[in-house]
């Protein structure tokens, strides 16, 4: 499955940006969806997931009540819409989805993921 992942880019402290990942390929519905980051220098890391079935939703601590992740199942794309940005928050945002069933902590592991985008650039500027 090839995951494109849009919508990065550069915006001020306190800003927004929407990030969406989408799928050309994919012929049967994830399980869950899911976007890590990966900051210069750190590994990657957890920002969100989402169950495809149920849009149950797992926040990282670092992003809660700033971002929020959804799924469009008509589309089939998974957004992560950005508020509040922090110039912490500058990193390469990566979706990924997955085939694996498990309880909600699951999806904040990356071996839970099968397949991953391209990732995306986000820069918050101070």
């Amino acid at each position: 499955v090839q995951l494109q992942a849009s919508g990065g880019g550069l915006v001020e402290a306190g800003g927004s940006l929407s990030l969406s990942c989408a799928s050309a390929t994919r012929t049967a519905s994830p399980v869950a969806m899911g976007w890590f980051r990966q900051a210069p220098g750190q590994e990657r890391e957890f920002v969100a997931s989402i169950s495809w079935s149920t849009g149950e939703t797992v926040y990282a601590d670092s992003v809660k009540g700033r971002f929020t992740i959804s799924r469009d199942i008509a589309k089939n794309t998974a957004n992560l819409q950005m508020n509040g940005l922090k110039p912490e928050d500058t990193a390469v945002y990566y979706c990924a989805d997955s085939l694996q069933y498990g309880d909600r902590t699951y999806y904040t592991k990356s071996h839970a993921y099968d397949d991953w985008g391209q990732g995306t650039l986000v820069t918050v500027s101070s």
